[in-house]
């Protein structure tokens, strides 16, 4: 073990070497190795902070060859990031809100200073005189942000402990951006590849629908849904000459994932192969993805068959890092007194306690929670939710919600909400980041949960949020252990004597938080506990 260990050390040191040997990828960073074990191959994961040419893709590619055994296939797949103060800052917030939370309900943004001097990034987290023992205690912290800042930057990074600064004004606060969105693109191996235009270039692919970031290297692959052939517009020079215009051909090429049009200017030596490719077939290339009047633009060097693997699978791409403030919608504070009544006597059990949960409920459009062909989803018009903290209903998070469409009359008769009520009211891409912010680390209970689940999670996901949470009814807890008519939540209040406005998400999401709270104290745990 001890010999094998040092060849793979050995083998790693070397490629991180021949790395280094090139301008481009003088202080790239190994991020990660990925082995497929079906494949029978890996993908080195480079992070470079420079601009990288194809003989850089080449060299890296030769060098992870020589780091692997033969039996295996290597592909090398690279990316520029520089770390600016706003990314480290950022970076450093998701790090400590997925490890640390503890940590990083004393930090925030403002709290960091980050100040970059000639390959080193050096941090300060502010802490007030109380937190800095908390901080000085747990001595594995700032090694461990700056072990993680190394492992995705190019830089060398030191930390350290300030004095928090004070609070600006509130006319001096700028609002915060949207966290930095650092998740690594997806790719897939090349399968199927012959050359037309170059044989040197990578055999792993990006995932159409992540091609959203500038690269001067990007490769990508896909079948040709359309292609056609074009002119640049003729130019004339000051003596009046007219000089034609250069042709060029467009493609658009689909992935499982997406997506991409692109413009394609060919080689004499290969123009006739280029041209001959036709719609079905399927290409991989390798281009620059710049920014070209506010938009994102691809533009192909090298055209060459290939295609995804025949079994091709979409990965599910992580969702995107939740706000570190609130923006839209901010939780408020709750005291219900009449919950010292109902619930003041009796010893809680130790699920309801030691979790939080989040009860939720949602107004909508209509009934339909699932996108399908032939149906339109059914848009949310109100949120209303608490948060249920030691066994007590302590916050609630309130807000309607503008569905850029009119009411029926039956929605408008049954929930009370009209359309001059959801005038000027934030649009569900507006505040659905904050419902999944409050929702964070939470339980969630609903009273047929899982109708109200499927809409939050389908907006999430269109806001590019991961929404997956742990879920328990009250219809299903209740028919475990009462025998009435029915479950209704109106059926269930009365049968607990709580009083409450139906039909107006608020309203119910604090009923069903003292139903759910009446049915764990009789249950005595948590179902599944």
């Amino acid at each position: 073990m001890t010999n094998g260990g040092e060849r793979e050390g050995g083998a790693q040191a070397a490629f991180m070497e021949a790395l280094h040997a090139r301008e481009g990828l003088r202080r790239a960073v190994l991020q990660k190795i990925v082995v497929d074990k079906k494949l029978r191959g890996c993908t080195f994961e480079i992070v470079t902070d420079a601009a990288y040419t194809p003989d850089d893709e080449r060299a890296a590619a030769a060098a992870a060859r020589a780091a692997v055994p033969r039996c295996l296939g290597t592909a090398v797949h690279i990316r520029k990031l520089v770390a600016d103060p706003a990314i480290v800052r950022r970076t450093i917030l998701e790090y400590l809100d997925h490890t640390h939370r503890a940590a990083a309900a004393c930090i925030h943004a403002e709290d960091i200073d980050v100040r970059i001097e000639e390959g080193t990034v050096r941090f300060a987290l502010g802490v007030s005189a109380d937190e800095r023992t908390f901080f000085e205690k747990n001595e594995q912290l700032l090694p461990g942000i700056e072990r993680m800042l190394s492992h995705n930057f190019c830089d060398r990074f030191v930390g350290g402990l300030a004095d928090k600064q004070k609070e600006p004004a509130a006319e001096e606060e700028e609002e915060e951006e949207e966290p930095f969105d650092y998740r690594p693109a997806r790719s897939f191996p090349v399968v199927d590849f012959q050359p037309i235009d170059e044989p040197n270039v990578p055999k792993v692919a990006t995932y159409l629908s992540d091609c959203d970031f500038q690269s001067s290297s990007l490769t990508i692959c896909g079948q040709i849904v359309h292609v056609d052939a074009r002119e640049t517009k003729p130019k004339t020079d000051a003596a009046g000459n007219t000089k034609p215009g250069r042709p060029y051909l467009r493609f658009t090429i689909a992935d499982a994932t997406g997506r991409m049009t692109f413009s394609y200017f060919p080689r004499k030596k290969t123009e006739e192969k280029i041209r001959a490719l036709q719609v079905g077939d399927n290409i991989v290339c390798t281009g620059a993805n710049e920014l070209f009047n506010d938009r994102i633009s691809y533009t192909a060097r090298y055209i060459n068959r290939g295609a995804p693997p025949p079994d091709f699978v979409p990965e599910k791409r992580a969702g995107k890092a939740l706000p570190t403030r609130y923006t839209k919608v901010h939780p408020e504070k709750l005291t219900d007194y009449n919950q010292l009544d109902l619930f003041g006597q009796t010893e809680l059990p130790e699920g309801l306690v030691k979790n939080t949960f989040v009860v939720f409920d949602l107004e909508t459009t209509g009934l339909v929670n699932t996108p399908a062909p032939g149906r339109t989803m059914d848009a949310i018009t109100e949120i209303g939710a608490v948060k249920i903290v030691g066994g007590e209903i302590r916050e609630k998070f309130t807000t309607l919600v503008d569905p850029e469409r009119s009411l029926s009359e039956e929605i408008v008769k049954l929930t009370g909400i009209t359309d001059d009520m959801l005038k000027g009211a934030p649009k569900i891409g507006d505040v659905i980041g904050d419902f999944c912010k409050f929702c964070d680390g939470c339980l969630l209970v609903g009273h047929n949960v899982q109708f109200d689940y499927k809409f939050i999670q389908y907006y999430a996901a269109q806001s590019e949020y991961a929404f997956e949470h742990k879920s328990y009814d009250t219809v299903s807890l209740a028919q475990g252990q009462l025998f009435l008519p029915n479950y209704k939540l109106n059926t269930l209040a009365d049968y607990f004597k709580i009083n409450f406005n139906h039909h107006r998400a608020w309203d119910d999401a604090l009923t069903t938080a003292k139903i759910f709270i009446e049915l764990i104290k009789a249950k005595k745990c948590l179902p599944n506990a």
